[in-house]
């Protein structure tokens, strides 16, 4: 009984404790609150309404109708276009996510190493692409006529002898998606590597050199990367979700479908059903398999940078 006392009021003073620290920052709460309760009705909870709707047939006029595992066995059995989006997706990820990642670090490093004016101009420079339009800069890049930069370009030094369809051609869609992905993917993720840069204490520098560490590669391996793993671990989820969410690239640059759905993600594939067929259950089953995908991921390079955490 004593031990069982002694726990409530152990519970009770953490509590009050808690109470205390948010009462003493309500400004901050307060300033935070509005985008939780925006995260919170549009993201939170259709994604816990889409793990039940799953299991039924809705199209958005009839109630929802219990279909058990159906849709799920649709997908993996008889829906072909989600097999070939699964192929796809994998290629598109493999490809953009890790070198993204790696583009973000090393461009932050480099810019980190710039006088103060010139951290600030490069940093607006990379990271304008993923808050702009570009998708017209690039139709005119990879236009299937002789007035295509790109097909001009390469007329002009005598690599090609006609213009490629590179927006049309099955064999060249991916690759000009992937592309354009790797461009505008310096969003979040590469400001908080940015961020995570400027916030290390130079004293640890001064440390190293002391301890015998000599130049900027083994700053980066022993100093800097130990000093990340928030940051790391932040860019990271970002690419994940980025690189297996990326559609609107796709839809924008290619068309939609694409050419024997060479560019079809799963969640272009999700949005097919969702948004044109209005079969919500079957696109909320769509979604929950490429949900289950990112979080395993995600665990998985928390496990990798979790020695970077503490």
């Amino acid at each position: 009984m004593a031990q069982k006392a002694s726990a409530a009021e152990d519970r009770k003073k953490k509590s009050g404790e808690l109470w205390k620290e948010i009462k003493k920052n309500r400004a901050c709460y307060a300033m935070l609150a509005p985008f939780m309760l925006f995260f919170i009705v549009f993201t939170v909870i259709p994604v816990l309404m889409s793990l039940p709707m799953g299991f039924t047939d809705f199209n958005m006029v009839q109630r929802p109708k219990f279909v058990g595992l159906s849709n799920y066995a649709t997908l993996f059995l008889s829906d072909k276009i989600f097999l070939r989006s699964i192929r796809v997706t994998l290629v598109f990820a493999l490809l953009t996510g890790p070198v993204s990642y790696v583009l973000c670090f090393l461009l932050a490093w480099l810019i980190n190493e710039l006088p103060a004016k010139l951290k600030t101009v490069f940093t607006l420079v990379f990271y304008a692409p993923s808050l702009a339009n570009v998708y017209t800069v690039w139709q005119l890049i990879f236009s299937g006529d002789m007035n295509g930069y790109l097909n001009s370009f390469l007329i002009n030094l005598g690599i090609i002898n006609s213009p490629v369809q590179w927006l049309t051609d099955g064999r060249y869609v991916l690759g000009a998606t992937i592309v354009v992905q790797l461009w505008i993917s310096l969003g979040a993720g590469f400001l908080a590597l940015r961020a995570g840069f400027q916030n290390i204490d130079r004293s640890m520098y001064e440390a190293g050199a002391i301890e015998g560490i000599r130049t900027r590669w083994q700053e980066l391996i022993y100093i800097v990367i130990p000093s990340m793993g928030p940051q790391l671990m932040f860019a990271a989820v970002m690419q994940i979700v980025g690189s297996f969410t990326a559609g609107t690239v796709a839809q924008n640059l290619v068309g939609f479908p694409s050419t024997d759905y060479k560019a079809h993600t799963i969640m272009t594939h999700a949005y097919d059903y969702g948004w044109v067929r209005y079969e919500m259950g079957y696109s909320a089953a769509i979604c929950m398999v490429l949900f289950v995908v990112m979080y395993l991921l995600n665990r998985l390079i928390s496990r990798v940078l979790s020695k970077y955490m503490d």
